[in-house]
């Protein structure tokens, strides 16, 4: 969690830009996954991003196949003997997360210790595995896993419910290390560890559109068939293997194998992905296509309320993502907001009843969305967030809650000079309305332009913003004149006029 707290501009930055085209998603998959050491994380983040609207999935395969290279990092880390730095990473981890004041410095605290942690959890696990290798019962098991289709099935439902390759590829390496498991044994294990970790990506594609449910089956096909592809071969991949990892000099006999046997499984793992990898890569667009055909768009089904888009429960440990996806939903909740306003003055200057009604009614979906992004920000405040990332938030919830604050004016003070224009039959006079759509027009644009700025990151716009405000007031200056020649005109029921003129008028400016 600290690390995609830390490392999460980095991953939204390489995710969102460097999928222009198969290889560098594949460069993006890897690096991004090589750094939360987790491609399950990495493909439920591309299951967000392809709900969100923001990656197609042809750009989602080149990024699936780079996080499998990327998460052999894990292995080949765990592969080394730095178990006896263990401790020193967990106390000085310790010291930076207790002593540091600046938040980010903690995260990286707590990185170090849980990388430290890991490693002594690792020694831990193969001193108690140790008795494992004369205790005859556990030995019967390692023998009947000969089998690779057995193993295979084992750990595949091992790491499923785990959700973790990593993990099930350390335990692996830590029983290969006491030399319990040979080599053709941990490259079945590694390939039910493969297969496995794809249930997180298909846990969270439920409830998502098509779309992100085909690149979760993306990933599982890739493993399945990446497995059916290297089973007859486990024999050439275990020669393979050994003949590129180092040997141990010294050693000899079971003690050989103990030795040498971690760093060959962590090979492979890497071997069968990449493997996999450049196989696959020149038929992403293939693939794409005939995921589509075997599974369709479904049919869109009207619900009586506007639904959040962007909201992702998956990538609120990710908090820059978070808030990014935070960004999308207030944009769209500002263009909800918007064409309420525009709506507004057409319908009550020269709208019925029940078009005024409906501009009431616009603001219910409006209030919807507003309450589904403010209790998004309320579980993400609740996460683990850096100080810029809290003042963010904090930034966000008073944008939507200024949003919907238009859309209440709107309900409540706009529409009630409507219903009350309609309810005493009085006529805006056509110089009123001209007067009015001068200052509509601008503070609709003037809105408009306010919501794009935040939700855009754009200074520039906002200065614009900023700028429009002077003749704003020109043109509200201009109204008070043409206010107090109404006052005077000679017409019937010239004070109702005056009253409902002049309330439109205030509740536009």
């Amino acid at each position: 969690d600290a690390l995609k707290t830390v490392a999460g501009a980095e991953m939204k930055r390489l995710l969102s830009k460097m999928t222009a085209n198969r290889f560098t998603g594949i460069l993006a998959g890897a690096f991004v996954t090589s750094i939360i050491q987790s491609s399950s994380v990495t493909t439920v983040l591309l299951v967000g991003f392809i709900s969100a609207g923001l990656m197609s999935l042809e750009q989602s395969i080149g990024v699936i196949l780079g996080a499998d290279i990327g998460t052999t990092m894990t292995a080949q880390i765990i592969a080394f003997k730095v178990t006896q730095y263990a401790l020193a990473l967990v106390a000085i981890g310790f010291a930076l997360l207790y002593t540091a004041k600046r938040k980010r410095v903690q995260q990286y605290g707590i990185i170090m210790m849980g990388m430290g942690l890991i490693f002594f959890g690792m020694e831990l696990m193969s001193e108690a595995t140790h008795p494992l290798r004369t205790y005859q019962p556990f030995i019967d098991l390692m023998q009947n896993l000969q089998n690779p289709l057995l193993a295979i099935l084992i750990t595949t439902i091992f790491t499923a419910i785990i959700q973790s390759s990593a993990a099930t590829v350390g335990v692996v390496i830590v029983l290969a290390s006491q030399g319990i498991i040979t080599l053709h044994t941990g490259i079945a294990f590694v390939f039910g560890a493969n297969i496995g970790t794809c249930i997180t990506a298909i846990l969270a594609s439920i409830g998502k559109p098509t779309e992100a449910v085909q690149s979760a089956v993306v990933h599982v096909l890739f493993k399945v068939i990446g497995v059916l592809i290297w089973l007859p071969f486990i024999d050439q991949l275990a020669d393979f293997t050994r003949l590129i990892s180092p040997a141990v000099v010294g050693l000899e006999g079971g003690a050989q194998l103990a030795a040498e046997t971690p760093r060959q499984i962590a090979n492979a793992h890497t071997i069968f992905n990449v493997g996999n990898t450049f196989l696959f890569v020149w038929f992403t667009d293939q693939i794409a296509w005939t995921m589509r055909r075997l599974m369709p768009e479904r049919p869109v089904q009207e619900t009586p309320l506007v639904q959040p888009k962007y909201l992702d429960d998956a990538v609120l440990d990710t908090p820059d993502l978070a808030l990014d996806f935070t960004r999308f939903e207030l944009r769209r909740l500002g263009q909800l907001t918007t064409a309420m306003l525009r709506q507004a003055l057409p319908a009550t200057v020269q709208g019925d009843e029940a078009t005024i009604q409906r501009l009431v009614e616009a603001d219910d979906e409006v209030d919807a969305l507003h309450g589904a992004i403010v209790t998004y920000l309320r579980r993400l405040s609740q996460t683990d967030l850096l100080t810029a990332q809290s003042n963010q938030l904090s930034d966000y919830l008073a944008v939507a809650n200024y949003i919907e604050n238009i859309g209440d004016m709107v309900e409540t003070n706009i529409a009630e000079v409507g219903f009350d224009r309609v309810h005493t039959n009085v006529q805006i006079s056509p110089m009123t309305e001209e007067a009015l759509r001068a200052l509509h027009q601008k503070v609709c644009w003037t809105v408009e332009q306010a919501i794009d700025a935040v939700t855009r990151n754009d200074r520039q716009l906002a200065q614009q913003v900023i700028d429009a405000k002077p003749e704003i007031n020109r043109l509200s200056d201009a109204i008070d004149i043409h206010l107090t020649r109404r006052l005077t005109a000679n017409e019937p029921g010239r004070l109702d006029v005056f009253r409902i003129e002049s309330e439109m008028i205030e509740n536009f400016r």
